[in-house]
């Protein structure tokens, strides 16, 4: 028996393993890009929650883009969110220099408030 073999109907090529022809298949090419913090918490979620999206994007050889994409919309969101967050109640430069540990509560409940916002809306959604 042939180690490799052709089949014209298909198009695919089977390798010989054991006493079974298994096909030979090979998942696309795909770019790597840097995966952080927001893009493993949505990996996890989709491995938990969303088995058929994930096996979907593997297969289709785009789950490093994606994730890379969803990283890049929760950080934006997220600094955005601090911004906006911190102007509205007043934590300023010149409350940083007058009170630190003020500044200092009031900024990690504006990061905190900001990561909730991120999870519910895009990391676990």
């Amino acid at each position: 028996m042939d180690k490799y073999i052709f089949d014209e109907r298909n198009g695919l090529w089977y390798e010989l393993q054991g006493d079974y022809y298994i096909p030979c298949l090979k998942l696309p090419e795909e770019e790597q890009r840097p995966i952080g913090v927001w893009g493993q918490r949505h990996l996890r979620y989709l491995k938990e929650n969303r088995r058929v999206l994930l096996s979907n994007l593997q297969l289709s050889g785009k789950l490093n883009s994606y994730l890379a994409n969803v990283e890049q919309q929760a950080e934006d969101m997220f600094e955005r969110l601090v911004k906006q967050i911190a102007e509205r109640e007043g934590v300023t430069e010149q409350l940083k220099a007058a009170d630190p540990m003020k500044w200092v509560r009031m900024m990690n409940n504006v990061r905190i408030r900001a990561a909730e916002i991120v999870y519910n809306d895009l990391i676990y959604a």
